[in-house]
């Protein structure tokens, strides 16, 4: 068993309940862990024996860019499209955090985490 961690992917988006956070957008955050079995990979040292992290980023950048009003919305279309795209990924967790949030305060982020077994 091994893991893949993709740190601080950043996607500039529009998610919120507010019009405005439609309209104006902010900045997001994405960390990504998942787990496969890397034994073959660490042997073969080819591609196709391993999670192709590229493929991971391009999952969470696509999803992330699909305008949601919620922020566990758009993490469990992260976690839904690895699933069915990746075999390899026996579980995998997601952190999205939402930058500056307009929440009446002065708050750095907001983050929602989930956790999905395959």
């Amino acid at each position: 068993m091994g893991k893949i961690i993709l740190e601080n992917i950043r996607i500039y988006s529009n998610h919120g309940c507010l019009d405005e956070e439609a309209l104006i957008g902010s900045d997001y955050v994405v960390d990504l862990e998942i787990k496969a079995d890397l034994s073959k990979s660490t042997k073969s040292d080819s591609l196709n024996d391993t999670v192709d992290y590229v493929h991971l980023n391009r999952i969470v950048k696509e999803e992330v860019s699909v305008r949601s009003k919620l922020l566990e919305t758009v993490a469990q279309r992260v976690l839904d499209r690895i699933g069915s795209e990746i075999g390899q990924v026996e579980s995998a967790v997601i952190k999205l955090s939402k930058m500056n949030p307009p929440i009446g305060g002065n708050v750095e982020k907001v983050s929602i985490v989930l956790e999905k077994k395959f």
